[in-house]
């Protein structure tokens, strides 16, 4: 049976009496200085502990807040920067992995470099939208597909400049390293992804530009795993300031989970929080129950997830932000903001695994809203004036330029179809439906039932866009003495056209959106229009 201090004390021999000798009189002096010194050392280890800092800088959150994750290369495309499609102000961008082709090149799920990405998913326009908002990106590595940047690419300075280009494009302050599957068992991979975010934090702490970093890891009913646990002692030894460990509550895969998932992620949670005090300790960093709190995070997947049977509803939603709430969990998200929403039409449909929709009874939304009034958590707010120009003068004229825009410039002649991009006044927008004569900018236009949804500034250096040719092979110029039937091909302004009907001395338009009165069809479109064959889809 284990002995006990106090048992020990009691079988203490009792000392010796030592040789009296007249006590030592304090003076009013030493009597002040003790009494400061022991108020800063009182003071100082309060503040230690309200800060939520150690002496390696780890910080923390002050309140619960709420950004769910948004799936940027899935199409249709979601417009994340709309305060009607994204009640709060911030967003995880998922993911940025290695170029298939190069692996130490970042880029969107292995689709599109952080150029393709402006180019075809407006990417950079859109977090600028956010940004005027008050909100935020926050760049996600890794995810479930494609190959972490860590894992392929094993130049440590080409790993430093992949992991900076997403950091400084989109201005993040906050970046997210979702570490899964066989990334995860990568040790040398772990090994080289601490080294080098140890490496961007400092460097962008030398230009004041502090770098917040979550690290993502799957849980089960316990806790991380063995291979999760490494790889938070990799990032901690490596002297990565670690905003906290994002736990993925979901697919659990387990009886228990299907059973009863609310119970599950809580149990997980708890876990991870017992490890997350342990881990920090074991560190020589700051630790306590309440700091380990602050230094956790919780994704569910919302409504239906991938393992059979597992289901996270509204009621468990609710009860969530209520444990996040007691707990004081400084960090919520959920995948997806693309899933927010019911499946099915006027008929709704429950059960359905979906990378839009959610499988469960909600209402558009509905998670989102919830989540949305945990303290810590901005809400979106309509940009400030000055960020999207309002009608001020006729229609008819314009501002910008076509050799520096990267959509067509608006024409109010032209009718614009559900999905179309246009140019007008120094920023970009989106048609909501079909439309034609009333421009962007206008307060009617511009209302979250107007026919213009604003998508974000021009990007400085756009260039106009290249067309994408729908019709191969070469075509003979249209001439205006010659008389076309319909179905033939003719190319104009290089350019190729197809004539919808029998035609004469009518030349193809030449722009796009082209009137549907118009004799000719153009047989091409342009990068990220509807019906653009370079959009590809995305997943976690």
């Amino acid at each position: 049976m284990a002995v006990t201090q106090k048992q020990r004390e009691s079988h203490r021999p009792a000392a010796q009496a030592a040789p009296t000798e007249p006590a030592r009189e304090l003076s009013p002096l030493r009597v002040t200085v003790l009494v400061a010194v022991l108020a800063a050392l009182l003071f100082g280890g309060w503040k230690l502990i309200a800060d939520g800092t150690s002496a390696a800088g780890a910080t923390s959150d002050a309140s619960p807040v709420y950004a769910p994750y948004v799936d940027v290369t899935l199409t249709p495309t979601y417009p994340f920067q709309l305060p009607s499609a994204n009640p709060v102000s911030s967003v995880y961008l998922g993911f940025v992995v290695s170029q298939p082709s190069q692996p130490c090149t970042p880029s969107w799920g292995g689709y599109y470099t952080l150029g393709e990405a402006e180019q075809a998913l407006d990417l950079d326009a859109r977090t600028a939208q956010l940004r005027a908002q008050g909100g935020s990106a926050v760049v996600s590595f890794g995810g479930q597909q494609g190959e972490e940047l860590a894992v392929g690419c094993t130049s440590p300075s080409r790993l430093v400049r992949a992991y900076l280009a997403p950091i400084r494009r989109y201005r993040a302050s906050t970046i997210d390293l979702d570490v899964e599957g066989a990334a995860l068992a990568d040790r040398a991979a772990n090994a080289r992804r601490a080294a080098a975010i140890a490496t961007v934090q400092r460097q962008l702490a030398a230009q004041h530009r502090p770098l917040r970093v979550w690290l993502t890891l799957p849980v089960s009913g316990q806790g991380l795993t063995a291979e999760g646990l490494a790889a938070v002692r990799t990032m901690l030894a490596a002297h990565v300031k670690l905003a906290g460990v994002n736990a993925m509550t979901m697919d659990f895969g387990t009886p228990e989970a299907a059973a009863d998932m609310l119970g599950t992620i809580e149990h997980a949670l708890e876990a991870t929080h017992a490890q997350v005090q342990s881990l920090w300790r074991a560190a020589g960093l700051q630790s306590g129950s309440a700091f380990a709190w602050e230094h956790v995070g919780a994704t569910p997947m919302l409504g239906v997830n991938d393992s059979t049977g597992e289901r996270f509803t509204i009621a468990d939603a609710r009860q969530l932000a209520a444990f996040v709430g007691r707990q004081g969990i400084p960090r919520v998200s959920a995948w997806s903001l693309n899933r927010d929403t019911p499946c099915g039409g006027a008929f709704p449909k429950t059960g359905e695994l979906s990378n839009t929709c959610s499988g469960v009874r909600q209402t558009p939304l509905q998670f989102t809203r919830i989540f949305s009034h945990l303290s810590g958590t901005k809400t979106a707010r309509q940009p400030a004036a000055a960020s999207i120009p309002q009608q001020t003068q006729p229609a008819t004229v314009s501002t910008d330029n076509p050799a520096k825009s990267p959509y067509p410039i608006w024409r109010p002649t032209a009718a614009y179809p559900d999905g179309f991009k246009v140019v007008w006044q120094g920023q970009i927008y989106q048609a909501s439906w079909w439309s034609q004569g009333t421009p962007p900018g206008s307060a009617a236009a511009d209302s979250p039932t107007g026919p213009w949804q604003p998508v974000g500034p021009v990007p400085s250096g756009s260039r106009a866009p290249r067309p994408i040719r729908l019709a191969s092979g070469h075509f003979p110029h249209w001439s205006p003495t010659a008389v076309y039937h319909q179905g033939q091909r003719v190319s104009f302004g290089g350019l190729p056209y197809q004539a919808r009907w029998y035609t004469h001395a009518e030349q193809p338009l030449g722009e796009l959106p082209d009137d549907p009165a118009s004799p000719w069809e153009p047989l091409y479109t342009y990068p990220g229009e509807p019906g653009d064959p370079s959009l590809k889809g995305g997943g976690k």
